[in-house]
């Protein structure tokens, strides 16, 4: 096992900065404790800390994807809330960002019977090949792709092989659509791991898939996160948030038991009027 597959499996929560409040905290009805890979973080300051930068690209793109979709976004937030809820869950016990469900509404719109011109099926649009590698059952009568919790799981498995290859969750994203080779030729001919100088060197269709995930993360969650920003993006921003803790809260006291952390530790927030969402790996 490798030293990056072994640190990104030890997840552990550590409360760092704004104040946090973490004793009775719940994210989506899910009970949150110091074992947890998430935590809601509320804090009078918060609203004062750095916001998730935009790529500059990205503002129309986002105000006319919000126009075109809102009445489909709305509907389902009142009939498919109980789907992301259960996505939630799961992807926290696979322990990486909740906040890439949103690629189920990218890939089927949250529908469980998607099916794709070439034979992808499902809320994740599996092929069958990749969907028996990670697990699903694929048989005449039953298909396991159609299955939330399971194919969630799959989902997850995959992000997370996705994301050993690239450590970058644009590039995931792109390559969970392309599959990995398009992006590591397209990293390969740009001579760059950011997506935004590499998109032009993707099939289009990825291009868009990436654009529209950050879109629609946008309208659910009314911001980015962590998952919306490309490795440098983040390093940058989690940065500007230790410089934050730093000159905001000189006179705190760190608990004994917590280690100290730093921000490569950090793969999501996502700032709300009154709280960060965090999770925490290293």
């Amino acid at each position: 096992m490798t030293n990056k597959k072994l640190n990104r499996e030890l997840s552990f929560l550590l409360i760092l900065f704004l104040s946090v409040l973490y004793t009775s905290a719940t994210i989506n009805g899910i009970n949150i404790n110091k074992n947890d890979s998430s935590l809601a973080v509320r804090s009078a300051a918060s609203a004062s800390a750095p916001g998730i930068p935009l790529h500059p690209s990205m503002g129309s793109f986002i105000a006319n994807y919000a126009n075109d979709y809102e009445e489909l976004f709305e509907k389902m937030k009142s009939t498919k809330s109980g789907y992301l809820k259960t996505i939630d869950k799961v992807f926290i016990q696979q322990n990486i960002p909740v906040e890439l469900k949103y690629m189920a509404i990218v890939e089927s719109k949250l529908k469980t019977d998607a099916r794709s011109g070439v034979g992808a099926v499902g809320l994740w649009q599996f092929m069958p090949e990749t969907a028996k590698r990670f697990g699903l059952k694929i048989t005449s009568k039953y298909d396991e792709r159609q299955h939330v919790w399971k194919s969630s799981v799959a989902a997850a498995k995959y992000m997370n092989e996705l994301y050993e290859i690239f450590g970058d969750w644009l590039l995931v994203i792109a390559s969970y659509n392309s599959g990995p080779a398009p992006v590591l030729n397209a990293i390969k001919k740009s001579g760059s791991r950011n997506f935004w100088k590499l998109q032009n060197f993707l099939p289009k269709e990825t291009r868009l898939h990436v654009k529209r995930f950050i879109a629609t993360h946008y309208y659910f969650e009314g911001g980015g996160s962590l998952v919306t920003l490309g490795k440098a993006e983040t390093e940058n921003y989690l940065k500007k948030l230790e410089e934050f803790h730093a000159k905001n809260n000189t006179n705190d006291k760190e608990d004994d038991q917590s280690p100290v952390t730093t921000y490569s530790q950090w793969v999501a927030v996502v700032n709300n009027e009154n709280s960060l969402q965090l999770i925490l790996k290293k």
